[in-house]
């Protein structure tokens, strides 16, 4: 049997040694004319059985973390706000070895002009793509790449208008928003996904570029009630050129997040995906979190 309880027993008192250190820290900088907001998570999930144990199971160890900072500035009429949100985790169960559960890099930079209160001018750029190979796993036991770093990558150029009628609220709508999708080594490696168009990049290219295109986001963070936060993202993409309904990309990421106290957190949280260059159904990803959380802010939350 792996030694999972050590292992599992030496993260506890990893995170409850260190845990009274870290907290919720509000740092209120009213002469700054940036919002700067920092949140780490990190998760534990473990499972261990002696080898007469008659009710059955598997040894395991899963570990996922989360990063997310945004660093938001505004003065007069001139906004911009960035974000990072890195998102990672895998288990390992005996007999089968690591597996990828958790994988997301999520880069976003707007440059906005106030029209008035609820109202911008903007242009941004974001990035999308994970860190580590992917895999599809069969009942043979036998196992097909899917993804890999850069493989597949979205970098989305968006030009419109932006609506945020609430700090915690806010929605972009950009007529003009190309794109390029890049598929690095795309040589036949992801046949499981489409053998001559993967990701709708061609089969021996790396790049598919998207000019004429439609983008509409919409995004919402707050503390709906004490110590309990919701945190989604909606992301509608749709190319002119192809346009039909069974064209138009959506994804959804959601998470609902409770602090027991000030260090540790649970959370449940999804993804949705319906992208037809990927696959002809919806994909559902779902994770649920219990582990060690820390923020750090320099402004007061608005109730």
């Amino acid at each position: 049997m792996k030694n999972y309880p050590l292992i599992g027993a030496l993260l506890l008192f990893i995170l409850t040694g260190t845990a009274p250190s870290y907290a919720q820290i509000v740092k209120p900088d009213s002469a700054s004319h940036w919002k700067k907001k920092f949140i780490f998570n990190f998760n534990v999930n473990q499972a261990a059985f002696s080898s007469n144990w008659k009710a059955g199971g598997i040894n395991s160890i899963g570990l996922n973390g989360s990063l997310n900072y945004k660093a938001n500035y505004s003065k007069n009429r001139t906004t911009w706000d960035n974000e990072l949100d890195f998102l990672y985790g895998f288990v390992d169960n005996d007999g089968q070895g690591f597996r990828k559960t958790l994988d997301r890099i999520f880069l976003d930079t707007k440059v906005g002009h106030k029209l008035n209160d609820k109202w911008d001018l903007f242009t941004s750029l974001n990035f999308l793509s994970q860190f580590s190979k992917g895999y599809k796993y069969n009942d043979d036991d036998t196992q097909d790449l899917i993804s890999d770093f850069l493989a597949p990558a979205f970098i989305t150029s968006a030009w419109g208008v932006e609506y945020h009628p609430a700090e915690y609220f806010k929605v972009r709508i950009a007529p003009f928003a190309p794109r390029v999708t890049i598929l690095t080594d795309n040589n036949g490696r992801f046949d499981a996904v489409d053998p001559l168009r993967p990701y709708g990049v061609e089969l021996g290219e790396d790049t598919r570029f998207e000019w004429l295109a439609f983008q509409l986001t919409a995004d919402f963070d707050k503390e709906i009630a004490t110590n309990l936060n919701l945190k989604w993202r909606y992301m509608l993409y749709a190319n002119y050129e192809t346009l039909e309904a069974k064209t138009i990309d959506h994804r959804l990421d959601l998470m609902l997040t409770a602090r027991v106290n000030k260090f540790i957190s649970v959370g449940l949280g999804g993804i949705l995906v319906y992208d037809i260059d990927q696959d002809a159904g919806a994909q559902l990803s779902q994770a649920f979190n219990f582990g060690f959380r820390y923020s750090i802010q320099n402004y007061e939350e608005k109730k």
